[in-house]
């Protein structure tokens, strides 16, 4: 039987790669999207409800064009679906003076005219009162700071790739892929198929399908918590900026409490890199969570954002790759 061919498969229909389907099919291409589980499934790295986005990118001012465009495609897929997917809140960058986290999301504001203010730990209390940093703390706040509803983005992007013809097979896992002449093609479970052009967007799976980047893909596995907020107040959408931070127990991030209906209140945040555990993201094991996940995350709440450390609502994990 002939492989189908398209002009463009993409392997794994996450956050990045349903966004590659909707663009690729938006131009007009005949494209054909492979999930191995279902769309918006909780396997991987694009789940969770909320997802910070930011313009001061303490990382490297380079992102800074990059988000700017994406602040714009967000803002023209919302148009098209008509869902919201962007939440505005402003967003935090804090930390020791010193710290990359302040001084990298600083110079980034600095160096592409972003609009933006440095807070003390006392200005930022008072500004914010959910937040409790200690009093070295510096922290830049940018405005056009927000979060993404991850699920809601998937689901947008993929309805919207099918309505300009896409298609898109869930369930289906890829075994190989490799070159065919000037082509490509792509075996999975189910069958074969070609195209002129691949986009792996696989994330934590990349170093299986990339041998390449298994030295540089490597998967860790992250824990979230959610935690009764006693002040919410507080922690309201319009009252309480995603943050990045820089503590001496590490390097969080967190979010406003943000529940639209039927899924899990609280306040929601993690730590960078958690307990460094590289997994193997088969092993499904991995999304076990336990006392020891709790104890490391729930100090970091009781210590720097009191009214918001009640009870434990829910904890997932996810992948860093």
């Amino acid at each position: 039987m002939p492989a189908e061919a398209y002009d463009v498969i993409v392997i794994g229909l996450g956050g990045m790669g349903s966004a590659a389907l909707y663009q690729l099919a938006r131009r007009g291409l005949k494209v054909l999207g492979i999930e191995r589980f279902d769309i918006g499934h909780e396997y991987g790295s694009s789940h969770g409800l909320t997802r910070i986005i930011r313009l001061a990118y303490y990382e490297h001012p380079s992102y800074v064009p990059l988000m700017r465009r994406a602040y714009e495609l967000w803002t023209q897929i919302e148009a098209e679906t008509g869902e919201k997917l962007y939440y505005q809140t402003g967003s935090i960058d804090a930390g020791p003076e010193d710290s990359s986290v302040f001084a990298g999301s600083l110079q980034s504001c600095v160096q592409h005219g972003l609009d933006h203010e440095v807070l003390t730990a006392a200005q930022l209390s008072e500004r914010f009162p959910g937040y409790r940093f200690p009093g070295e703390t510096l922290a830049v706040f940018q405005p056009q700071g927000g979060l993404l509803v991850p699920e809601r983005c998937i689901a947008a992007h993929i309805r919207a790739a099918q309505a300009h013809g896409a298609v898109v097979r869930t369930q289906e896992q890829v075994l190989d892929w490799h070159p065919y002449g000037e082509r490509v093609r792509v075996t999975t479970e189910r069958g074969r198929y070609e195209a002129g052009r691949l986009v792996i967007t696989a994330g934590s799976w990349a170093g299986k399908l990339i041998p390449l980047l298994q030295s540089v893909a490597v998967p860790e596995r992250q824990a979230l918590i959610w935690l009764e907020v006693l002040k919410p107040e507080w922690f309201a959408l319009e009252r309480f900026p995603v943050f990045n931070c820089t503590v001496p127990e590490g390097r969080f991030y967190g979010f406003p409490e943000f529940n639209p209906s039927g899924t899990t209140p609280g306040f929601k945040y993690g730590r960078w890199h958690h307990l460094e555990e590289i997994v193997d993201p088969d092993d499904m094991v991995r999304l076990d969570v336990g006392p020891r996940d709790e104890i490391l995350l729930r100090s970091f709440a009781e210590r720097y954002f009191p009214q918001a450390a009640g009870r434990t609502l829910a904890m997932k994990a996810c992948l860093f790759t």
